[in-house]
């Protein structure tokens, strides 16, 4: 059962491209997502749409929840130069706080980033949409948020 399974498993894998490459079926049900069965020919610009401010029951026990959404881009856990051949396109979050040199990726897509341990007071999060060689898209100008916030003294700690 193992070795059979292997067996669909790489076909599909080997027949993917040209599964994805011939095609073409357009909904006309008025589903305005991409299909992952399509190659997307002259695919929309990348988006990044940030909440610019953390949700409040986060904040009231110490820990920044922000959410966002991408458009025309599909965030998951894909990286290397593979990752720039895909359609429709893939990338993933690099997340930045209070202009400090390191940062980490959010690759899980579940639309909320979320930081504890903050301490109390006025901080910044730059959020950048980046490709699976992790640069910013190239001429996207809706790929780059600041999100400023106050994280407010509190009685709960959280280091986690």
């Amino acid at each position: 059962m193992r070795k059979h399974l292997k067996t669909i498993v790489l076909a599909a894998v080997a027949a993917g491209p040209l599964i994805l490459t011939n095609a073409f079926a357009q909904s006309g049900g008025g589903v305005e997502i991409a299909s992952p069965y399509v190659t997307l020919d002259n695919e929309a610009p990348p988006k990044l749409v940030v909440d610019p401010t953390p949700l409040p029951k986060g904040l009231a026990i110490g820990i920044v929840w922000i959410q966002y959404r991408v458009e025309n881009a599909h965030i998951v856990p894909i990286f290397g130069a593979g990752g720039l051949n895909v359609s429709p396109r893939i990338g993933h979050l690099h997340v930045h706080m209070d202009d400090l040199p390191w940062g980490w990726v959010e690759a899980s897509d579940n639309n909320t980033i979320s930081v504890a341990g903050l301490p109390p007071g006025p901080h910044k999060m730059l959020i950048e949409l980046v490709n699976s060689q992790h640069r910013v898209f190239p001429d996207c100008k809706e790929c780059v948020r600041t999100v400023t916030f106050t994280v407010p003294v509190t009685g709960t700690s959280h280091g986690h």
